[in-house]
């Protein structure tokens, strides 16, 4: 049994339901030791999703959403029929699990609900994020139930329409493990940025937009590559996609250089997942003595074929065609021996033709740098006078060799902090 997991047995007497980790409530009783640590990770748990309210009731529907079993992963892709003998094997677990969410601390002998009495208060947090907003939603609504088929229907819809296990709860994942045993692990604080905060390049974002949107749909979509200047906003604005569309089923994978070549590993992880992937390769490029643009690029034609429609590849890079181009590339007959001439320059050239949409950003003039510390100026409330920050702009561009909108921003944040 893994973390957190509850498993559905044809006999319902056989049904365990884990709380953390070694700790089982299986109408049973725990250990001193264990019962001493449960309030504190009652607390943790709430202050990490900043949830307020039942604690104990959030809690349990935690568990229901962060489970993977065979009846999480079968209402996920929406292959339970009404009579389906899953649903009939599920139920004595679903009483067992009921009675702990609407019986709380009652489930418990006197000791245990006498420890436990500060938490039958609402605890108050500061500030629910994302996953905690999903929890307290189930919670909610599996406290209106008047009865475990009730419950258990509850459960179902919210499989069938948000999935489970770390995807139902997160938007952003990374890679972790080593060769041959690839860990997905969740982002929890991923950059909150939407596509407005990017102000300008409304062409660009149309564009990226445009593409996302028939990927969700289950459209023709292309993978993205996003190149130009740096710090005009690429990774921002595919940063932001995430939160636009992560309640219409989008998730996104951060690869990064040191583990682009787990790209085999990973396709089979999530292709078989209810959700649509972007896998994310920020500043993708290849030195001149560097081969493994040849196996990305293989890759990334795999993964074209086997994608099953629900697996994209979104890049950002300063050069437009990823690899380092030397004149002699151009002089391959001459110099190698080559029968055509530029087959080296095409071949490097290449791997930029397996990304069907590339959108431009380019660094803006002094006019358009402007517009943007004016309007980032404006949404942080500086109080400064026009001329004073126009003044301010000109000698901070001048000092940083550049009018992107990385150093407009970098503008805001120092005038900010003086």
């Amino acid at each position: 049994m893994t973390e957190s997991e509850f498993v559905f047995y044809a006999d319902p007497e056989q049904c365990e339901f884990k709380v953390y980790s070694d700790w089982e409530l299986t109408m049973g009783s725990l250990e001193d030791e264990e019962i001493g640590r449960l309030p504190s990770r009652l607390v943790s748990f709430a202050t990490e999703f900043g949830l307020s309210g039942d604690i104990w009731k959030q809690w349990i529907a935690y568990l229901i959403i962060s489970d993977e079993n065979p009846f999480s992963l079968a209402c996920e892709r929406r292959k339970i029929a009404d009579d389906a003998g899953m649903i009939k094997l599920s139920a004595g677990d679903f009483e067992r699990i009921y009675e702990l969410f609407s019986d709380g601390l009652d489930c418990f002998g006197k000791d245990i609900q006498t420890l436990f009495g500060a938490y039958k208060a609402p605890y108050e947090s500061e500030r629910i994020n994302p996953s905690g907003t999903k929890i307290k939603e189930l919670s909610d609504k599996l406290a209106e139930s008047g009865n475990p088929s009730e419950f258990a229907q509850i459960v179902r819809n919210y499989y069938e329409e948000n999935g489970c296990g770390i995807y139902g709860l997160y938007r952003a994942f990374r890679l972790e493990g080593e060769e041959g045993c690839l860990d997905i692990l969740p982002i929890a604080d991923s950059e909150d940025v939407i596509l407005s905060d990017l102000v300008g390049y409304e062409e660009q974002k149309e564009a990226l937009v445009t593409n996302t949107e028939a990927f969700l749909k289950g459209l023709p979509a292309n993978n993205v590559l996003l190149y130009g200047d740096s710090g005009t906003g690429k990774s921002t604005s595919i940063h932001a996609l995430i939160r636009e569309y992560y309640s219409s089923g989008l998730r996104m994978i951060d690869l990064p250089k040191s583990d682009r070549n787990r790209l085999p590993e990973l396709l089979p992880e999530i292709k078989k997942r209810n959700y649509k992937f972007i896998i994310f390769m920020d500043d993708l490029s290849f030195e001149e003595d560097e081969s493994e643009y040849k196996e990305l690029k293989a890759m990334l034609e795999g993964a074209l074929e086997s994608r099953e429609e629900n697996v994209l590849i979104y890049a950002t890079s300063n050069r437009r065609h990823l690899v380092r181009e030397v004149w002699k590339d151009r002089n391959d007959i001459e110099h190698d021996q080559d029968v055509h001439r530029s087959d080296t320059m095409e071949e490097k050239l290449s791997l930029a033709g397996r990304f069907g949409v590339t959108i431009y950003y380019g660094k803006p003039d002094y006019k358009e740098f402007m517009n943007i510390v004016t309007v980032l100026a404006e949404r942080e409330g500086l109080d400064i006078s026009e001329s004073e920050l126009a003044d301010e702009a000109r000698k901070w561009s001048l000092r940083q060799g550049s009018t992107s909108g990385r150093t407009a921003s970098q503008l805001i944040k120092w005038l900010k902090g003086r």
